[in-house]
């Protein structure tokens, strides 16, 4: 399941409750599109506000709305006892793998995270996706570290953040990086606006928050990598400068995601968990502006 294009949807909230009906309209645009699969649960999905139940929801609703695509669910959480609570409802709603986030609060040591995905591994029987991104998590994962972890059982990707630079600089990165992983890991690239450079350099999947919302130029992209199309990857992500502009502007892309899902009538415009507020109305006005000018659907 981890190849081509692994949507990463809003969670849309109202009044701090899942907002089930926006939830349901985002989807129906995901599964028309054909999505490889879908990754819930993630930053863009909210997590970390949830509740245990809302997050269990979340996954059955998915699973309803879905039908065959498979679902990787974010289990993410400071406390050990508590991913695997989320991992166990996760599994039993449907879920096909996990997305497994270590948040600290405290600074963590790489044995103690190293434990972590062991104590999980021994307690759930399908795949992990190792979740990298310290913009968020605060922890920031050694390559040792990656490679102790995909020598346990269900560890079976690394989802990773955008790579700066050239396209030797990319490569070599990403060269580097399997060959310290155990042999047939999938190394999924994130950070939307570097999706391009990490899937011509090698990698086998993109962790979309584009995809997302906006899942046929996404697909294109894939499936240009998916053949070898470089220069129609570079050029459809090109196109969508204007739309990595609005993630660097405002910071992160999930205010830009739930400010474009309002505008295109999808959800209300404020569906953000508190205390998050939505994007004024003089941003929205340029994000109205660019969803127009690339024609996204």
């Amino acid at each position: 399941m981890l190849s081509g294009l692994c949507a990463f949807p809003l969670t849309p909230l109202n009044n701090g409750q899942v907002d089930e009906e926006s939830f349901a309209r985002i989807m129906a645009r995901l599964t028309a599109a054909g999505v490889d699969s879908l990754g819930i649960l993630g930053s863009t999905g909210s997590y970390a506000y949830l509740t245990r139940q809302q997050r269990q929801r979340v996954i059955e609703l998915t699973r309803q709305l879905a039908g065959d695509i498979p679902l990787m669910a974010g289990i993410g959480s400071v406390s050990s006892d508590e991913i695997l609570r989320l991992a166990e409802d996760a599994q039993q709603a449907g879920a096909n793998a996990f997305l497994l986030s270590v948040i600290c609060y405290q600074s963590l040591r790489d044995e103690e995270v190293y434990r972590l995905f062991e104590t999980v591994t021994q307690q759930v029987s399908i795949p992990i996706c190792v979740y990298d991104n310290p913009s968020t998590t605060h922890f920031r994962y050694s390559d040792q570290l990656l490679r102790q972890l995909s020598s346990l059982p269900q560890v079976r990707s690394v989802k990773i953040p955008g790579i700066p630079g050239d396209h030797g600089t990319v490569t070599q990165r990403i060269n580097q990086l399997r060959s310290q992983l155990r042999p047939g890991t999938v190394i999924g690239i994130s950070g939307d606006a570097f999706a391009a450079s990490g899937l011509i350099a090698g990698c086998d999947v993109w962790y979309s928050v584009c995809g997302g919302l906006f899942p046929h130029i996404s697909k294109q992209i894939t499936r240009a990598a998916a053949v070898g199309d470089a220069q129609q990857v570079t050029a459809l992500s090109a196109r969508l400068e204007p739309l990595w502009a609005l993630f660097r502007k405002h910071g992160s892309s999930l205010r830009v995601i739930s400010a474009a899902a309002g505008i295109l009538g999808l959800t209300p415009p404020d569906n953000l968990p508190r205390p998050l507020l939505p994007l004024p109305e003089s941003d929205l006005a340029e994000i109205a502006a660019v969803i127009e000018q690339l024609e996204l659907e």
